[in-house]
């Protein structure tokens, strides 16, 4: 598995599957100037081509033949990404699924395969991971991010940004942030995450952004309360959501008293978990916490 604790580190060696595409191409061109070793590219057909000097293959095996590779991130189209998926989970530690509206039985598949081969899969419909000053593997806009000893975990691409940007204009810096992805199923929860940022010399504290459906934050907070030495704080997306209603994500769905914010922010103060009214408390959270 990858060194660092959390997912990206300076041995992270990233292949872009997908990498001629307008999606593929754009972020390419960021993660490459954030300094990401993007090591290669594969689009079938287009074998033996460059971008921004990254070799391009046919095929993850031939890539696999001339560069060392431990990660890959995927900006395949949705009817596409499963085989794309099932391709990089065979060969890879870690495989960043960027695509959104990938069907849920086809993701189910995936997870379970990558299971078997214990890969990490952050995703699908994800804005990835950054590691400040390290790199990143996805589509977050860097400018915002700040090196520092906080992390970050979210459902919400939007969410992420709007907190980091508030994190970095507070002098509080991020050791990684993570979005795990907002559909239904996902390959990497906030348990598994946290568990690694306990482990992780660099991270102080952790922020977790969660939002109304499903029982993601509640089994989140059981495990926080049993096994977390470092402080967790936490905002819940969706407070004035009707009951049945869908917001934002596929996964953001209350069913009847379920899923609630308020059932989820009552959860986690029941752990020790302070939660936010609004996004620009959490600072004020943190620094309680002695965080600086």
């Amino acid at each position: 598995m990858c060194d660092n604790m959390i997912l990206l580190d300076k041995n992270t060696k990233a292949l872009v599957q997908g990498i001629t595409g307008k999606q593929g191409s754009f972020h390419t061109k960021q993660m490459l100037d954030y300094n990401t070793n993007i090591v290669a590219g594969v689009t079938p057909g287009k074998g033996g081509q460059e971008f921004e000097g990254v070799p391009i293959f046919n095929s993850i095996e031939e890539a696999k033949e001339n560069e060392n590779i431990n990660s890959s991130i995927i900006f395949v189209p949705a009817p596409f990404a499963k085989d794309a998926a099932f391709e990089s989970i065979k060969h890879f530690d870690l495989v960043v699924l960027i695509t959104e509206h990938i069907p849920v039985h086809d993701t189910m598949e995936l997870v379970e395969y990558a299971k078997r081969k214990n890969t990490t899969v952050i995703g699908p419909n994800t804005p990835g991971i950054i590691t400040p000053g390290v790199g990143k593997l996805g589509i977050m806009p860097t400018h915002i991010f700040k090196e520092g000893n906080v992390g970050l975990i979210s459902r919400s691409g939007t969410l992420t940004y709007e907190v980091a940007s508030q994190l970095s204009r507070a002098d509080l810096g991020q050791s990684t942030c993570v979005g795990i992805g907002g559909d239904p199923v996902i390959g990497t929860n906030y348990i598994n995450l946290l568990e690694r940022y306990e482990e992780d010399d660099d991270t102080d504290a952790v922020v977790l952004i969660g939002e109304i459906g499903g029982n993601a934050e509640e089994k989140a907070a059981e495990f926080i309360k049993d096994n977390m030495s470092k402080p967790v704080v936490s905002y819940i997306a969706g407070r004035t959501a009707p009951p049945g209603k869908r917001m934002g994500h596929a996964g953001a769905i209350i069913d009847g008293a379920n899923g609630t914010a308020k059932t989820k922010i009552e959860v986690f103060e029941k752990s020790g978990v302070h939660v936010a009214k609004k996004p620009s408390e959490l600072v004020d959270l943190l620094k309680n916490h002695g965080i600086k």
